[in-house]
């Protein structure tokens, strides 16, 4: 009886046990009941994607008074982003959002749950996009056909060749699958000159060459192929420009240089002429010179009167073409923009002449002023011989009267004689030396000598500075030149010239020859003949 009232009693506990337990749940969901929360993935980083990389998750909420919730993207929605109303987020970063040198970009997406029960909860998640390299692509490349006993060059087109990332790319030779003596550059180019065993071999059939596509910095790569085949028509020759500019710019007599190396699948002697078409044409033809059958220059430098007034500039297309003896042509054009430049030489030449001029007139002046220094000279020593001879002749008269009575004791009329012709000179010869008309002042032909000295030293001084400062052309073209010239010439306008007596009509028998001047003044440059 006991064993069955046990049996009833466990069966009695373990509904009283589920009953409790299923009470303690509800309680429990009342209790935990919150506000409306969003609830994103928990993986660490969730939010760091990669470009071409697909992020997918469902957002939910927690919490609330409804279980009916609507979410939308209130700010930051990007084009490729998807999202639906029941929190299905879908996105694969395109590959251009980030780059080689800007290698993540951010993107600030706002999600917002809204319930049933007019609760709202929002929140920001930042999406940090990492940048993801894609190596080169190649496209099909046209066959490398090959000459015998001829370097072959052939230039991989970059047209075919192209990186998705725009990163540099590099071309990287498999050495195992090149044949021997061809040679691959980082830029593309392949050389080869196929021997005789080579030459054979492809002409039983085309090989195949592999290369690599190596981007930069990355040094992702990627293997492309190139078909070698012997010729089997005439290629047409070609030519490269150096500097490889489509546009040239240039100012007026400024010398233009552009070198061209020529190719022919062919072989060299298959060339029959390389030459220009200018729609101007003042371009001479002669600028067009031959160096070697290969290797040609375009040399030419407009002149000033290239670009007339009051045009700016000139633009015009010169048509660089090279023949074959097919007749195959290739063929590129240049665009030439001239640009209207003042002639400096003209300026230069003019300033120059005044520079000249005015040294001229100085060594002129220096001249005459020389000339007349050894005229007062003279003068000079001229007056000093006349005032001794006038004191010899003023004492022997002076004698010859005081010695009258001497000489003629005893004749009266011949002392009175003797004495009237001695007081009659010494009276005559002392008015004359009064009005200086024998002989002239000492002293006033010492003041002339000594300021002729002076204004030549002064002149020359300022020659040989003026000569010195202005015998470069850059000096020339400052703007003080003109100022310093009127100084300088200001000079030679002495207010003493009347005192010295210089001829206005004096002409130079010397001829005023660069010679002359350098002579005079040691510092002055002469015009060279380039200048000139």
């Amino acid at each position: 009886m006991l064993i069955k009232d046990i049996h009833k009693i466990l069966i009695l506990l373990t509904a009283i046990l589920l009953f409790s337990k299923a009470q303690g749940q509800d309680n429990m969901k009342a209790t935990s009941t919150g506000p409306l929360q969003l609830v994103f993935p928990s993986e660490s980083e969730w939010n760091v994607l990669y470009e071409g990389k697909e992020i997918n998750f469902h957002l939910q909420t927690k919490g609330g008074k409804s279980d009916s919730v609507r979410y939308t993207i209130s700010s930051g929605l990007a084009k490729e982003m998807k999202f639906d109303s029941l929190g299905h987020f879908v996105w694969i970063p395109s590959y251009d959002i980030a780059d080689r040198i800007n290698t993540t970009k951010s993107f600030p997406v706002v999600f917002e749950a809204q319930s049933t029960a007019g609760e709202s909860v929002s929140r920001e998640v930042v999406f940090k996009v990492n940048h993801v390299n894609r190596p080169p692509q190649i496209d099909e490349l046209q066959p490398f056909y090959v000459q015998y006993k001829t370097q072959n060059v052939y230039k991989i087109d970059m047209g075919s060749v192209r990186d998705p990332d725009a990163d540099p790319i590099v071309f990287v030779p498999i050495l195992e699958q090149m044949p021997e003596g061809m040679k691959l550059t980082a830029a593309g180019e392949i050389t080869w000159e196929p021997s005789t065993a080579q030459f054979n071999i492809l002409k039983k059939g085309p090989r195949y060459m592999d290369f690599y596509v190596e981007d930069q910095p990355s040094k992702a790569r990627t293997k492309g192929r190139l078909k070698l085949d012997v010729t089997q028509m005439d290629l047409a020759p070609d030519f490269t420009i150096i500097p490889q500019n489509s546009v040239i710019r240039s100012a007026e007599n400024n010398r233009i240089n552009l070198r061209f190396t020529l190719s022919d699948p062919n072989g060299e002697e298959d060339i029959t002429a390389f030459n220009f078409i200018s729609e101007n044409k003042k371009v001479p033809s002669e600028a067009l010179v031959k160096n070697t059958p290969t290797s040609y220059e375009f040399i030419w430098e407009p002149g000033y009167d290239f670009v007339k007034d009051p045009l700016d500039t000139v633009a015009f297309n010169i048509t660089f073409y090279v023949l074959d003896k097919a007749q195959n042509k290739k063929e590129r054009s240049v665009r030439f923009v001239i640009k209207n430049t003042v002639d400096e030489s003209l300026r230069d030449n003019y300033v120059y002449n005044l520079y000249r001029g005015a040294l001229v007139n100085a060594w002129g002046l220096l001249e005459q002023m020389t000339e007349k220094e050894g005229q007062l000279k003279r003068a000079y020593s001229r007056a000093k011989k006349g005032k001794r001879s006038r004191s010899l002749l003023n004492a022997s008269l002076g004698a010859t009267t005081g010695l009258a009575p001497v000489i003629a004791k005893t004749n009266p009329d011949t002392r009175g004689y003797i004495t009237t012709i001695g007081g009659t000179t010494v009276a005559t010869v002392g008015t004359l030396e009064a009005t200086e008309v024998i002989g002239k002042s000492v002293n006033g032909l010492l003041d002339r000598f000594n300021y002729v000295m002076q204004k030549k030293n002064e002149l020359q001084n300022k020659g040989d500075v003026f000569a010195r400062e202005y015998g470069q052309k850059s000096a020339r073209r400052h703007p003080d030149f003109i100022r310093k010239l009127d100084e300088f010439k200001s000079l030679m306008n002495l207010s003493g010239l009347v005192a010295l007596e210089l001829d206005a009509n004096w002409e130079n028998k010397k001829e005023a020859t660069d010679v002359a001047l350098k002579k005079t003044f040691k510092d002055f440059v002469p015009l060279t003949k380039d200048e000139n």
